[in-house]
């Protein structure tokens, strides 16, 4: 227990009564047309009504070094700075594809081919002429292309057209070559940056041009005829290309972009899964994402969030990438993840990666990582491998709660971690609560499986777990405060912190800013039983700020704007505690603030904002994994020692019709497969086998969507138990049907 006296803790208890009652933590503030009532209730289509105007799409290739990228409008985005606090709108270079002409474009839309096949079409139309983008990447013995094509389309009778090429950068090109049969632009002085390869033979020659916006390259003239579409193919090498095919017909180049994509496969080794409509599509789609956001750096394999702004490794959101890949079955390259992050540490014991070293949590967090992995594996080798790495990482943490003490610090006071780096929208180093709650979850994890291993090296984490635990328990319960809605919750930045006096209350942080550390301490962290005051009060907050049916104003932009991929935080904690009602909702308004290219930015507007502005990568593959983690959680739920099936279903999917199928999913219980599929004209059979040898101690199976059909189960001992249905736990097959 730390030092503090009861005078300080009585002192600490009116801080955060005043704050509340001046009105210090002020409670969100949408317009009432944004606002949403207190009440799960949402249409669950998905529609991509809250995407962002402004977003990005990969199409670059599987752990491509080379993270080629295209806008809304077809534009393709290089260069972008080394620096992770650019702005999204930063690229160095970006090349525009269009027509010469009086007329704007107007941009009908935009799609990929399938979730799987990450090829960009973009159609754009003036009033006699239509004419599309067609951009994907190649690697064949030629090296690494990115490939454009311009088709043309002339709507009403035969015209003349001139394509241009606009790039915008401050980088120095050259028109090289205008004699051969193609037209090439080269980039400062040096190799072949651009080839454009014309439908037909040169009848003259390229004008080029340089002003203010950069420069633009206007191509020779062609008669594009009605029903008789042209295409222009652009041929831009990501590397040294001596040998560049130059003959290449542009729909043969496409078709073998197809054919790759269509052969390669969102899942590894015997996992399977199969679910439908959009979630299917979401599903794929997201998968794709996270492996052309991977890439080998020295030698490493590193699970990447996003080709830029977080092109590189974060402990934190690593955690949950690689979770999501176990669950897609590539164990072998999310152990090498979980390798590369225990390069990481330092000789004092902490890990450290671009979070920075104020970010106490990632060293917990990497622990945590360490755990999940055995468990899914069902091997515990690589934890017994790591010990004396975890043991050094024990202490680290037990350092830094020990210099808290020694300081001046609320933290310190309360016998928490030191003063740190809160994240989720809250900079700088503050007394507050998400380090610790990490390192909880991570000392809880390590502490809970050695008691079954025994390994002596990982003998300390139970012991700082429970010091640090009741001290957390007295700071938790000093700290929460009262909401003028009716509930208590607790916020992440501590009653003293000075940020809640900032003189301009726009500039405070919201009661819901980085609540995201608590989210997880829930779930997946569970370091709190589901009727905790500090878990109800959590929940009634994120369901008092919804807005577009997803949590709002939870991280870095605070006003009229959202952190997407909070969402599923939230969802999975609404699943954990059994809201089924408000994990759909809140999931589905995830999907639903996808671009329609199935991915997502990291924070951006509400639809009718007037102040707030996008930030962070795109596609970033913390909401990917995130998604594929929410789709199997809602299947199969590992909620501490027993296992939940069917929990995140709701009634209205029934009417679809369609199998739903996971296939040797794995779980600290072992591979878990799991079929449900319709029978005869309304009912149902779920088909259940369990590989593994550690049972749960229950097995429950939500079945009040299916009412009122009555179940049937055959291979194992059940009973009824409200809307839910406890099968015998060690029954490892067997099968329900409700008809």
């Amino acid at each position: 227990m730390s030092g503090m006296t009861r005078r300080e803790l009585l002192s600490n208890i009116a801080g955060a009564s005043i704050a509340s009652a001046s009105g210090l933590l002020q409670p969100l503030k949408i317009s009432p047309s944004a606002a949403a009532e207190l009440s799960p209730s949402s249409s669950s289509s998905v529609d991509f009504r809250y995407a962002p105007k402004h977003f990005q799409t990969a199409f670059c290739l599987p752990d491509d070094r080379h993270k080629s990228l295209a806008d809304e409008s077809g534009r393709l985005l290089y260069d972008f700075p080394d620096n992770q606090f650019a702005s999204i709108f930063e690229f160095g270079t970006v090349v525009e594809f269009s027509l010469a002409g009086m007329e704007p474009n107007e941009i009908r839309r935009q799609w990929i081919e399938s979730a799987l096949v990450p090829i960009v079409h973009t159609l754009i139309e003036r009033s006699n002429v239509s004419f599309e983008l067609i951009q994907f990447a190649t690697k064949r013995a030629e090296g690494r292309v990115d490939n454009v094509i311009l088709r043309i389309s002339a709507k009403y009778e035969p015209l003349h057209v001139s394509p241009q090429v606009r790039i915008h950068s401050c980088l120095s090109y050259q028109l090289s070559d205008t004699k051969s049969p193609f037209t090439i632009v080269t980039r400062n002085g040096g190799a072949p940056w651009l080839y454009c390869l014309l439908p037909e033979p040169k009848r003259g020659e390229a004008v080029w041009w340089k002003d203010a916006a950069g420069f633009l390259l206007y191509l020779e003239q062609l008669i594009v005829e009605p029903g008789r579409d042209v295409d222009y193919l652009f041929r831009l090498p990501q590397e040294s290309c001596p040998n560049l095919d130059t003959s290449c017909a542009a729909n043969s180049l496409l078709q073998e972009a197809r054919d790759f994509w269509s052969s390669w496969k969102p899942y590894g080794n015997t996992v399977r899964i199969s679910l439908n409509g959009r979630h299917e599509e979401f599903l794929v789609a997201s998968a794709r994402n996270i492996q052309q956001a991977r890439e080998e750096k020295n030698g490493q394999l590193v699970f990447q969030v996003g080709p830029t702004v977080y092109r590189g490794l974060w402990i934190v959101d690593g955690n949950f990438l690689l979770e999501a890949a176990r669950y897609l079955g590539y164990d072998a390259e999310a152990d090498a993840g979980l390798r590369n992050e225990w390069k990481r540490q330092l000789a004092n014991g902490q890990i450290v990666a671009d979070g920075g070293g104020a970010h106490w949590k990632d060293t917990a967090i990497a622990m945590f990582t360490l755990v999940r992995a055995c468990e899914l594996k069902q091997d515990w080798s690589l934890l017994r491998e790591l010990a004396p790495q975890v043991r050094l990482a024990i202490e680290f943490l037990k350092m830094s709660r020990d210099k808290a003490r020694r300081g001046k610090s609320d933290n310190g006071r309360y016998g928490l971690l030191e003063p740190g780096f809160p994240d989720g929208g809250i900079g700088g180093e503050h007394s507050e609560f998400s380090n610790t709650l990490w390192t909880l979850a991570g000392l809880q994890a390590i502490a809970r499986c050695n008691r079954e291993l025994g390994i002596r090296e990982l003998d300390g984490a139970n012991s700082l777990y429970r010091e640090l635990r009741a001290s957390f328990d007295v700071a938790g319960a000093k700290e929460m405060v009262s909401d003028p809605r009716g509930f208590k919750y607790l916020p992440i930045l501590m009653a003293s912190d000075p940020d809640w006096q900032i003189a301009d209350t726009w500039a405070r942080p919201r009661p819901q800013t980085a609540q995201w550390g608590l989210s997880h301490a829930i779930f997946p962290g569970e370091i709190f039983a589901k009727d905790d005051p500090i878990v109800r009060g959590h929940i009634a907050l994120m369901q008092s700020i919804v807005a577009e049916d997803v949590p709002a104003e939870t991280g870095w932009l605070k006003h009229e704007s959202l952190w997407t991929y909070n969402a599923p935080f939230v969802a999975q904690v609404y699943l954990w505690a059994g809201q089924r009602e408000w994990a759909h909702r809140t999931f589905e308004g995830f999907l639903n603030h996808a671009s329609p290219l199935y991915c997502w930015r990291e924070e951006q507007p509400l639809q009718h904002a007037l102040v707030s502005q996008y930030w962070g990568d795109m596609p970033h593959n913390w909401a990917s994994a995130e998604c594929i983690r929410y789709l199997r959680h809602r299947l199969v739920l590992e909620d501490g020692d027993s296992l939940r099936l069917l929990c995140g279903l709701v009634a209205t999917e029934l009417d679809v019709r369609q199998p739903i199928e996971l296939h040797d999913t794995p779980t600290r219980f072992g591979r878990v497969s799991l079929r449900l599929q319709p029978t005869a004209k309304s009912g149902w059979r779920l088909e259940f086998q369990r590989d593994g040898a550690r049972a749960p101690k229950s097995v429950e199976i939500t079945s009040d969507i299916f009412h009122p059909r009555e179940a049937h189960i055959a291979g194992a001992s059940f009973r009824r138990a409200g809307d839910r249905i406890a099968v015998d736990s060690d029954a490892t097959k067997w099968t329900v049907t409700w008809q």
